[in-house]
């Protein structure tokens, strides 16, 4: 049986609080969270995964949203853990609801970062994948000698610097996470089979400048998961968790504690 790779961390002091699941978007791993995570690790056992084909998690060619709630799901039965609160940006909130609508008895609430569940059409990531393959195919062996192949390709400095953390020349990929696969599944990771209806307590916390939550998706959203609400961050876009962690921190403290 194949188990993501995590890290679970008890609280500082005792406490029989549920166990906040940080789950990353693509091409990231379980450190994407992690300025976020360290904010609740007082009073909240913490667990932070990484999804297949990512980070130190096995690779396999076969992923869907189906396929990623069940990895979490075994692991979740491994830990022995009943009572969850789950956090996940982008791919990883498509996974969290995934998994919250599959089984709703383990999660008492949902918090989904910048990501609607609705089928994408854009292609956002094209230039994304061009850079990534070429870097594959010329094999540096630093960073250094990948950034001007990836800066060919893509123009956005920080998503560069995103890529490169989890630049590996070790591997056959020449990425900790597997670039083929990512490539090869891209429209179902976009995609959404829409789920009957939710009743977990869900937050949409979504960035103000950000393309992946708009007000049409509204009907669709609540049809899904219609004990839901949102807050809308300023002046953020999709990565709105590490530019503006704290307010994100803010608006999950609000929604806990209700």
């Amino acid at each position: 049986m194949n188990l993501l790779n995590y890290q679970f961390t008890p609280p500082a002091f005792p406490s029989s609080s549920p166990t906040l699941v940080f789950i990353h978007g693509l091409f990231g791993d379980m450190n994407n969270l992690g300025v976020i995570a360290r904010a609740f690790s007082e009073n909240y056992p913490i667990l932070r995964v990484d999804l297949r084909n990512h980070g130190e998690s096995f690779h396999t060619p076969d992923m869907n949203y189906s396929l990623m709630a069940d990895d979490l799901y075994r692991l979740i039965q491994h830990l022995k853990l009943n009572k969850l609160i789950l956090i996940g940006h982008s791919m990883g909130g498509k996974t969290a609801m995934t998994f919250a609508a599959r089984y709703p008895e383990l999660v008492e609430k949902l918090i989904v970062i910048d990501i609607a569940p609705v089928s994408y059409q854009e292609k956002w990531h094209t230039r994304v994948f061009e850079g990534l393959f070429a870097v594959k195919q010329a094999a540096p062996e630093t960073r250094q000698q990948a950034r001007p192949i990836l800066a060919q390709h893509i123009q956005e400095e920080s998503i560069i610097q995103f890529m490169l953390k989890s630049f590996d020349n070790q591997t056959t990929e020449k990425f900790r996470f597997n670039v083929t696969a990512l490539f090869q599944n891209y429209n179902t990771l976009m995609d959404w089979q829409s789920v009957s209806p939710c009743l977990v307590p869900t937050l949409f916390i979504k960035g103000g400048d950000s393309p992946y939550i708009l007000p049409e998706y509204r009907t669709t959203i609540l049809a899904q998961f219609p004990h839901s609400t949102a807050f809308t961050i300023s002046g953020s876009g999709h990565w709105v968790h590490a530019e503006k962690p704290t307010h994100v921190v803010r608006a999950i403290e609000k929604f806990l504690e209700k």
